[in-house]
């Protein structure tokens, strides 16, 4: 058809030209089509005859795949339990350690105040000392000079 098309008159011969490279086109097409189809329907046919060999194959398989999902399954919810132990002793412990920083906290606020009060009953003997000019007892100056910070000569 192609040399046929090209021995015409160049007016008919273009038309004839376009038309033609359509219906090659579309043949194409159509055989690409039927062999994407052909090839489905063999696949098909394939995978039928494997599913019919292996059906006997597959209650055993089946079985045993159960069984592993029962074991899997009952692993996993040890695994849990064991986690949800693991968070409740998490829990307790961190709830421990807040008592105790916060007894510990009430214990440095108890010594703090009792090292100001002594620091103000040393500076008193101190400060008489000052005011009166005397002052008894000379171990007792040097003990008060060294817990005071303070040395005077």
């Amino acid at each position: 058809m192609d040399l046929e098309a090209r021995s015409l008159q160049p007016n008919v011969k273009a038309v004839l030209l376009a038309k033609l490279r359509e219906y090659k086109y579309d043949l194409n097409n159509l055989k690409s089509e039927h062999k994407r189809f052909a090839s489905a329907n063999s696949n098909q046919a394939a995978r039928d005859d494997l599913l019919e060999s292996g059906m006997a194959d597959a209650m055993s398989v089946s079985a045993n795949q159960r069984g592993r999902l029962m074991m899997s399954t009952e692993r996993l919810n040890e695994s849990s339990d064991r986690i949800k132990e693991s968070r409740r002793t998490m829990l307790e412990t961190e709830e421990l350690g807040v008592s105790i920083l916060q007894d510990l906290h009430q214990q440095r606020q108890s010594l703090l105040h009792a090292n100001d009060t002594i620091f103000l009953l040393l500076k008193v003997p101190y400060r008489l000392h000052l005011l009166t000019g005397k002052f008894e007892g000379k171990d007792e100056r040097k003990r008060l000079m060294r817990k005071g910070g303070r040395k005077n000569k």
